[in-house]
């Protein structure tokens, strides 16, 4: 489902953030912060590193610690040059990708340099994936993408930045072949102050796969399966604060994900678990663990702007975003941000 058509909602190109604010002289928690109250539609605006005060001792935030791996591969057949972009790993030799060239031949090995090639054993999960099986695997493969891979980069960012700038500071475990972004305004001071306040911070994991395959082709979430792993130490802060009546906040629509996940695998409960998702949230969606978000502003043909959605009636959602443009926010990874409470 698309939600909204360019006449109503257009992102103009100078509030495309193209850099990190970093580079400015600014830290990383000196976005901006627009906060939407979930049931009245009002929108406050402040900076990111104020986000103490919009939140109460006891509430539990959770962040997704998965951390950016180097996906986007530079290969070729014959003379034919290509870039493969990873979208998951299906098994320790097998990944789902996105081929980008006219003359891809699907029967034709890709050699990527080093000794490592891929060929194509299958279709993807969805159109136009396609499933790769490389002759290197575990450690050397990673070791390999390290060292050849680049980040994965869109067309409004016109600079190839360094991997480091698409990193959350938490970032622990690789595998999210874009950055989890809800996550980089993070500070460890910020995070630090959060804690001292009563606020508990916990993680999981959720492997974030291709967000945009290109060509105003947008993945359905039904058949993008992303891999997620939620530890007791999680599912523990989660339980007793829904117990004390705190508030459970999630950092990026990849963490609501899976916990809304969770839940509905254990008819309503939160336990440890690991798997992978598929799970596809929109505004019929019942919400049965999550009460607010942290999440950047998303494009209108998103699945992301579906997922919030469950959180906000469409007249909020939209005129904060509305309202954002005029304020002149700014969008994606390296962008402004929104709070949803």
């Amino acid at each position: 489902m698309r939600i909204m058509n360019d006449a109503l909602f257009e992102i103009p190109s100078h509030l495309n953030a193209q850099a990190p604010i970093e580079l400015t002289g600014k830290k990383r928690d000196e976005v901006r912060l627009m906060v939407l109250n979930r049931r009245s539609g009002a929108c406050r605006h402040n900076r990111f590193d104020e986000l103490p005060s919009q939140l109460k001792k006891g509430d539990v935030l959770v962040v997704n610690n998965s951390r950016t791996i180097p996906a986007s591969l530079q290969g070729k057949q014959g003379n034919r040059k290509l870039e493969v972009r990873l979208s998951r790993m299906v098994n320790p030799h097998e990944w789902d990708a996105l081929v980008i060239g006219s003359m891809f031949d699907a029967h034709t090995p890709i050699s990527f340099g080093d000794g490592v090639i891929a060929s194509m054993s299958g279709k993807g999960s969805e159109v136009p994936l396609v499933r790769l099986a490389f002759n290197v695997e575990g450690p050397r493969f990673f070791d390999f993408l390290f060292q050849n891979g680049q980040p994965i980069r869109y067309e409004y960012i016109e600079e190839p930045w360094p991997l480091e700038f698409y990193q959350n500071v938490y970032g622990s475990v690789p595998g999210s072949v874009e950055m989890a972004s809800a996550g980089r305004a993070f500070t460890w001071e910020l995070i630090s102050r959060l804690r001292r306040e009563g606020v508990v911070v916990v993680s999981l994991q959720l492997h974030a796969g291709l967000s945009y395959y290109g060509n105003d082709i947008w993945p359905n979430p039904v058949n993008h399966p992303e891999a997620y792993h939620l530890p007791q130490e999680t599912a523990d802060a989660i339980l007793k604060a829904k117990k004390e009546g705190n508030r459970v906040i999630a950092v990026g629509t990849t963490v609501v994900r899976t916990l809304e996940t969770v839940a509905a695998n254990h008819q309503g409960e939160i336990v440890a678990d690991a798997g992978v998702t598929n799970t596809y949230i929109t505004k019929d969606t019942p919400l049965r663990v999550v009460d607010g978000l942290i999440t950047g502003l998303h494009e209108p043909e998103a699945s992301h702007l579906d997922l919030l959605r469950a959180f906000v009636r469409d007249e909020h959602l939209f005129g904060a975003y509305r309202h954002a443009m005029r304020m002149g926010y700014l969008w994606h990874e390296f962008g402004d941000m929104n709070l949803i409470l």
